[in-house]
């Protein structure tokens, strides 16, 4: 094995843990993915800092948890005076580090028409960095000039497809923005998803031969608003393909329009897997697969309508449940691994690979884990948002701060608040205590005092900072 291994880090947007071709329950096809499993480690009990993207983002960046990573909502900027793991992967562990996708990690999105500009002083050797979907066409459209900002609405502006598709993006917000499923007016080749996969493409093939390197791909999918194109929206309907109705669900939305969504869903979660397929098989290409650790994972979930919600924000597990896979060298083909597990954890695993101690941070490598000689480092783990703060063990999952009554993505208030309001707030509720096992519509505290005692001693400490 390798000492000091590839990496390869591929890491999607607002994909569920439970859509993937292992669950017998969702007819969606994600073979690539699951060669990976097969070969590696899953841990299903995996969750994310903060079901919402810059905090989820920064926390992993910075080791810390949300309430340390200096990012509590989309709205805040990455402190660059504190360390990121890919700037020590560089500076102290010699890799060559390089970036490209979606950069959400900051609201000033400063890196220039090639999307290189400045990634030095965020830590990186070489990077194709762009917004995200909906900040580029918000950013085109609040231009007078309309003059691209980014570089994937510049590759749509030079290739003449830039006005259709932001006319496009209008009309999803007009005809709504949660059950528009009409085809993007896009060709394949020009999908965001295969412009960001040649990105990394390119990354790969100009690395250096002579140094380890690490590679962070940030896809745009499966995020809302659901755009997917002409071909890839006949995948679940040519012929028709019925997925799972949403659970305990009050929208207002018919059960054909959320057969709908999720026929896009699914559309978008098999395409980031051709994806995947694509860079292993490069990896193969350049005789680089068996010196690269591989781990796949998200930034959050999406609730798809379970519970009457849309997106993320929320506390329960289609939100903050994400999937976690690693194959390569030094990880063990081993069975699904359903402690409960964080994604905050690979911040110290990757060092970890490098031969660097994580310091003074709160995320605990899972590198033990992976190779099957040591359990996942944690008996809890924990998110939050706002108001709410979460700490679950695998089957109970203790909440603070939540109004379950107010619990759509839609009404922002009781999830994102000031962190004086969010603070009194989480003061002031009782717990809610879940059983993930069971479902999370049921408070179960009453029948299980012993539970939230344990898990409120826990959830204290997080609170306090104690790791």
């Amino acid at each position: 094995m390798t000492e000091t291994p590839n990496i390869l880090f591929l890491f999607t947007d607002q994909q569920r843990p439970d859509w993937f071709s292992w669950n017998d329950d969702v007819p969606v096809r994600t073979p690539n993915v699951e060669s990976l499993a097969d070969r590696g480690a899953r841990l299903d009990g995996a969750v994310c800092p903060s079901p919402v993207c810059n905090p989820s983002r920064a926390a992993l960046a910075s080791g810390m948890e949300y309430d340390r990573c200096g990012v509590l909502g989309n709205d805040a900027d990455y402190p660059l005076s504190q360390p990121t793991y890919y700037g020590r992967l560089r500076d102290e562990a010699g890799y060559h580090v390089m970036g490209c996708g979606k950069f959400d990690l900051t609201t000033d999105f400063t890196l220039g028409l090639s999307g290189d500009h400045g990634v030095e002083r965020w830590g990186y050797s070489d990077g194709r960095f762009n917004a995200g979907l909906n900040g580029a066409v918000y950013r085109y459209l609040e231009d007078p000039n309309r003059v691209p900002r980014d570089p994937y609405t510049a590759y749509l502006a030079e290739e003449g497809y830039l006005d259709d598709y932001v006319r496009d993006h209008q009309r999803r917000l007009e005809e709504g923005r949660w059950t528009a499923t009409f085809p993007s007016p896009l060709p394949q080749e020009a999908y965001y998803d295969e412009w960001i996969t040649r990105n990394a493409i390119d990354l790969l093939e100009s690395a250096p031969e002579d140094e380890p390197w690490f590679l962070e791909v940030n896809f745009q999918n499966p995020h809302h608003h659901w755009d997917v194109t002409e071909e890839m929206h006949g995948w679940y309907r040519d012929p028709p393909v019925e997925f799972p109705s949403p659970v305990d669900s009050d929208l207002d939305v018919s059960p054909e329009a959320h057969q709908e969504v999720r026929r896009n869903y699914a559309a978008m979660v098999e395409h980031l897997d051709q994806c995947v397929g694509r860079l292993v098989d490069e990896l193969e290409a350049l005789g680089e697969r068996e010196d690269t650790l591989i781990v796949f994972s998200s930034d959050h979930g999406e609730m798809l309508g379970d519970h009457g919600q849309w997106q993320k924000l929320s506390p329960l597990q289609a939100s903050v449940g994400v999937p976690l896979i690693a194959a390569g060298p030094g990880v063990a083909d081993r069975e699904p691994i359903t402690d409960p597990a964080t994604i905050l954890d690979l911040h110290a695993t990757f060092l970890d690979y490098a031969g660097l101690d994580a310091g003074d941070v709160d995320s605990r490598s899972m590198r033990d884990a992976f190779a099957g000689t040591g359990p996942v480092p944690r008996d809890v783990v924990y998110s939050g948002l706002g108001a709410w703060r979460m700490v679950y063990d695998g089957r109970y999952k203790l909440i603070e701060g939540y109004e379950p009554t107010h619990r759509r993505a839609s009404e922002h208030e009781p999830m994102i608040l000031a962190p004086e309001i969010a603070e009194r707030r989480r003061r002031e509720r009782e717990s809610i205590l879940y059983d993930v096992h069971a479902n999370e519509t049921d408070d179960v505290a009453a029948d299980h005092p012993d539970v939230v005692e344990r898990l409120e001693t826990a959830l204290n400490a997080y609170v306090e900072g104690e790791r």
